[in-house]
Order: structure tokens, then sequence, then C-alpha cells
């Protein structure tokens, strides 16, 4: 569910457009839904609010017309782009995948961030050296 994050980020946690509002709901279907009835809420949604996504304002500073949604037009994008690898911790449970990157981020990489940190002064060539054995003793436990 750590897209769901992302796209909370974009959209605020308590967003106040309908359209933003509806989106959230959606996402926060992921971890109960599966793939088709997800990309078949998402398209719904697409198609109800298409003409909205689609507004534009012109920037005064440098007279070009953005989206007046942008936030929300990204929220989207993340999610159609990346639909095909929301669901592989469901379509692969041979692989017996968590559906969130937190044990990543509490566990290996928390370490990680330390180790780069200390040796801040490394060459590239030697911070991918440092890398690399890390990753090999870790995968080794």
């Amino acid at each position: 569910m750590c897209h769901f994050h992302q796209v909370a980020r974009y959209l605020t946690s308590r967003p106040k457009l309908e359209a933003s509002i509806e989106l959230l709901k959606i996402c926060r279907r992921i971890p109960t839904t599966t793939q088709t009835r997800f990309t078949d809420a998402l398209t719904q949604w697409h198609d109800k609010h298409k003409d909205f996504l689609n507004e534009k304002t012109l920037n005064p500073n440098t007279l070009k017309f953005v989206s007046t949604h942008a936030r929300l037009v990204a929220a989207y994008r993340s999610l159609a782009t990346n639909l095909p690898c929301l669901f592989t911790y469901k379509n692969h449970k041979e692989f017996k995948m968590p559906n969130t990157t937190n044990a990543l981020d509490g566990g290996v990489f928390s370490h990680f961030k330390k180790l780069i940190k200390l040796h801040q002064g490394l060459a590239k060539k030697r911070k991918v050296k440092l890398i690399d054995e890390f990753l090999d003793q870790y995968n080794k436990k």
C-alpha cells in the first residue's frame, strides 16, 4: 500500500474537491480489491472527471496555460502509470511479497543510510563497492 501514500501526498489526507475525495477512496481500496476492479474504478473515475482534469489556468508570470488541478492530475497519472505494479504482491503470491515497503524503511535502509552518511567523503566508485558489499552481507543473513 505504499503507493497510496504517494498519491495521498498529491491529494492531501483530507481533500476538499469531490474528484480528489473520490480518487482517495478508490486508492484506499487497493489492499482489499482486485486489479480488475481497481482498474475499472479508476477508469470510471477518469471518465467522470475528464473535463475537470483538463481545465487550464493562465500562469500570469509565464503567460502559459498550466493544469488547474495539477496535483490531482499527477496523482491520477501516478496510479495509471504504476497500475501494472500495484498488485504484484497479490498476483504473484508465490513470492510471498509484503504489500508495503515498511520493512525496508525501518530495516535494511535505515542502517544503510547511516553507513553512507558515515562515509560521505568516499569517491563514487568506492561508494558503489560499499553498497554492493553491504547488500551482499545483508543477503547472507
